[in-house]
């Protein structure tokens, strides 16, 4: 019983009653004209316009099977509130939205009635959700892209396990450069917003990295809380994995054969996330700002390192659809306790979704021809997208295409912390720095990644460096 500040409600959970004199089934069909459509079917006079007094009696959700109130009656409560018709529409509308964005219906519909039984009042009516819970046990197949290379992943999944939009995910990922993956995941939702989730996994996975003659195979188990404020994230993790490197061929440098072994590593990491931008792939207004912290070694492990990140992108718009936009990346870390860092936990760049018109990873500190990463790095790219010259396909399949014309460098070194000498790493940073420029046409590859094609110039590069000038595609979510 939700108490007002005048009138006592009721909310009443069924998954059998039903009700007549329907004013209007609330679909995703048939939404944006709802409003219009609830009106002429009015079955009251005083309902019939948009200001029209009214006041929300019952609310009613019907067909819940394993799914617990207390999770439900949050999301329709403020449909209790509603002043006048188009009020209740709206908020009703909202309802619905948030009901699906639980992600455990596989329908919702709204029925708008007026109100019946004992104590009805004329203007009074009765709202009821009619919803449908997925099955037990869901199986999917899917795509995805990032860091160059496309991945098949098969899964299965609980929805709802409990009853209060938990999640239990199995899944089984093999990509295109023939690494793999498996992980078993826990979410659960917690608090009144259903975006703060705890997630607890266990995974393992192994990759190969060809620039630098050696194969990964982690196995770990990760704890993570996501507190999310208006445009900003937090995202607290405790992450335990043992490591196993190995070299992939007999040529393998003295330096990568020296670090092949085991690692345990448990750490603590927070990720700080704003963002304003209006959307991920093709950005025409707003900010991302996100900050990242690891310290590995206070919580176990025989790893030891401070780590810090950052990357800053601004977009704005200029004449005829042109945006501007700029991105600027950054990342230290520190050893320390008389540890020294490893090849899997330094930075690497080089690549279409990195420094274009280099290889992938293939900048900096090498080995007898191995890429063996560095503990800082920075890098900058400047962009000016335009939409497809002459406009070909504008408002349909056209805007999925952008050309675009750019200029990224970036800079890969270590650093001793110990006893810097700043005067001296600027220069060389200004001695060594890479750059290059070009232009290429862009697909967006639904809301998730895009796909490049460009034609790269390499302008500035050190002998030990792979280029790669000319023709490079590079397909990815994010790109510098």
């Amino acid at each position: 019983m939700l108490q007002g500040s005048k009138l006592c409600y009721k909310i009443y959970t069924s998954a059998h009653k039903c009700y007549d004199g329907v004013v209007t089934l609330l679909t995703s069909e048939n939404f944006d004209l709802l409003l219009t459509e609830a009106l002429h079917r009015s079955p009251t006079k005083n309902m019939g316009t948009v200001h029209a007094k009214c006041k929300v009696q019952k609310v009613h959700i019907t067909g819940l099977g394993r799914t617990k109130n207390d999770l439900v009656i949050p999301q329709v409560q403020d449909v209790l509130k509603s002043e006048n018709f188009k009020d209740v529409i709206q908020r009703s509308a909202e309802a619905k939205l948030r009901l699906e964005a639980l992600g455990i219906f596989s329908s919702v519909g709204v029925l708008v009635d007026t109100a019946k039984g004992p104590g009805a009042k004329p203007n009074g009516m009765d709202i009821t959700f009619k919803v449908k819970e997925t099955r037990r046990l869901l199986g999917s197949a899917h795509t995805t892209v990032g860091n160059n290379e496309g991945t098949l992943a098969l899964g299965a999944k609980m929805p709802n396990l409990c009853g209060r939009a938990e999640n239990l995910v199995a899944e089984y990922s093999r990509s295109s450069r023939k690494s793999n993956g498996f992980s078993v995941t826990f979410l659960k939702p917690y608090g009144k917003d259903l975006n703060r989730k705890f997630t607890v996994s266990a995974f393992k996975s192994d990759g190969d990295f060809p620039q630098s003659s050696f194969k990964e195979t982690d196995i770990g188990t990760f704890v993570e809380f996501v507190v999310p404020n208006g445009f900003n994230r937090h995202n607290f993790r405790w992450e335990g994995v043992w490591r196993e490197t190995s070299c992939l061929g007999r040529t393998a440098s003295f330096d990568v054969r020296s670090e092949a072994g085991h690692s345990l590593k448990s750490s603590l990491k927070h990720t700080f996330t704003r963002d304003t931008r209006d959307e991920h792939i093709f950005p025409s207004k707003g900010y991302l700002v996100r900050i990242a912290h690891e310290l590995a070694g206070e919580t176990g492990g025989d790893v030891k390192f401070l780590k810090e990140e950052f990357e800053v992108q601004l977009n704005k718009k200029l004449l005829f659809d042109s945006v501007l936009s700029c991105t600027l990346q950054g990342g230290l870390m520190k050893p320390y306790r008389d540890s020294k860092s490893l090849i899997i936990d330094r930075f690497f760049l080089g690549g279409p979704t990195s420094v274009r018109g280099f290889q992938m990873r293939s900048i900096g500190p090498h080995s007898n021809g191995d890429y063996v990463g560095a503990e800082a790095f920075m890098a900058a790219g400047l962009h000016l997208y335009t939409p497809l010259p002459f406009r070909p396909g504008r408002g349909s399949f056209g805007d999925l295409f952008r050309t675009h014309l750019f200029v990224n460098g970036g800079h890969l070194a270590n650093v001793n912390l110990e006893t810097p000498n700043w005067r001296e790493d600027l220069q060389q940073l200004r001695q060594t720095v890479r750059c290059s420029y070009g232009a290429g046409i862009l697909l967006r590859l639904g809301r998730i990644a895009r796909f490049e094609l460009n034609y790269c110039v390499p302008v500035s590069a050190q002998a030990e460096d792979k280029i790669q000038g000319g023709v490079q595609f590079g397909v990815g979510i994010n790109f510098l």
